[in-house]
């Protein structure tokens, strides 16, 4: 299946000269979505990823994340912005091109020694993955690799991220 044919390009979105990605024409798609989960889930299993949580970030890795966790037999870990979360959290703040942000987990929703698998829709510049990385390493967690649905090659993302597998499905 081409997933970049469910994959709507907006131009000059959110704003001038930058060209979205657009995942909600694939996510109506039912095909195109089951596929999606289950290619992530099995290139996974390829290379024999033993995971026992998939963390997603706010807010699409939550839509791709979870379905993978329930198909690779592991539990689903929400990543969220500051202020989501309603029990104790481990935090990090991390630079964004126009500020800081800061990512949240339940202090409780991890056992130090886990192996964690990060899942989101897309990666750019990798900023929100290498931070979440680092919130997995600050927990004391095995972190095992990196699942994407889009990867924007030009913008170098991978490179901040650790030596771990990364998997991407689609590439621009």
């Amino acid at each position: 299946m081409d997933l970049k044919s469910l994959i709507r390009d907006i131009p000059d979105f959110p704003k001038p000269g930058i060209l979205f990605r657009d995942v909600t024409t694939l996510l109506s798609d039912p095909v195109g979505l089951r596929y999606t989960i289950d290619l992530l889930a099995q290139k996974c299993s390829e290379i024999e990823l033993e995971v026992d949580y998939i963390i997603g970030m706010e807010s699409r890795g939550f839509i791709f994340g979870a379905p993978v966790a329930y198909k690779l037999g592991a539990g689903f870990i929400p990543v969220r912005k500051k202020g989501k979360l309603p029990a104790a959290v481990h935090a990090i703040e991390y630079q964004l091109e126009y500020g800081i942000d800061t990512l949240e987990v339940h202090q409780d929703a991890l056992v130090p020694g886990s192996k964690v698998l990060i899942v989101d829709d897309l990666i750019a510049t990798g900023g929100t993955a290498e931070a979440t990385a680092k919130l997995v390493q600050k927990i004391e967690c095995e972190l095992v690799g990196f699942g994407f649905i889009i990867e924007l090659r030009d913008l170098q993302g991978r490179k901040h991220l650790p030596d771990v597998p990364i998997i991407s499905l689609v590439e621009y």
